[in-house]
């Protein structure tokens, strides 16, 4: 299996959805539009009074809209949250990902964003919405924390490639950058409240 760069081990709930692809939207309308079709379909095939085939009622066909929206919306977000794994190809993430995490380390700041929560509680947050996306269909479990914890080591992002000079962003030694509640991303807690 080929495998490609890491972006965020525990993407947040917007940045999976600002950084989905025009494939993963038109997966989700495929869904949206695609369940109350099969429905129609199945009664065309098999009409549920008689033999003659009558339209659905609107409450099973708005039902079978609702459950194609959702179950479109979690193919998306799986999707796109793949590709932050590494899983799939995901180039374009990745530029889109160094620009922004440079951009806000020269402005001192942390990627992820402040968080109003203690080290131990933006810990206990991402173990518990780590690899949930796994298991979107059963139990849907998203990330709307801003933590520290994403497994990837900033300093991939003080080397420059290719085409990335032109951006022309400065980037402060990591010590120097505010916000980060928890210095260094890997921080074991010896003291739990």
């Amino acid at each position: 299996m080929e495998s490609y760069e890491l972006i965020d081990s525990d993407p947040s709930f917007n940045r999976v959805v600002r950084y989905m692809r025009f494939s993963d939207y038109a997966s989700w309308i495929a869904g949206t539009a695609g369940a109350p079709g099969l429905l129609l379909l199945f009664e065309k095939l098999e009409p549920l009074e008689g033999k003659t085939f009558k339209m659905p009622a609107a409450s099973l066909l708005r039902v079978s809209t609702t459950v194609g929206f959702i179950g479109g919306f979690l193919y998306a977000y799986s999707s796109s949250t793949k590709r932050f794994w590494g899983w799939t190809e995901n180039s374009k993430e990745v530029s889109k990902d160094r620009y922004e995490v440079k951009k806000a380390l020269s402005a001192k700041q942390s990627p992820w964003g402040k968080s109003r929560l203690s080290p131990y509680q933006q810990d206990m947050s991402s173990k518990n919405s780590q690899n949930s996306q796994l298991l979107l269909s059963i139990f849907p479990w998203f990330n709307f924390t801003s933590h520290q914890n994403h497994g990837i080591d900033l300093r991939k992002y003080y080397e420059v490639r290719q085409g990335e000079e032109k951006w022309g962003f400065e980037l402060p030694p990591l010590e120097e950058v505010n916000d980060l509640a928890v210095g260094n991303q890997f921080k074991v807690y010896t003291n739990y409240p």
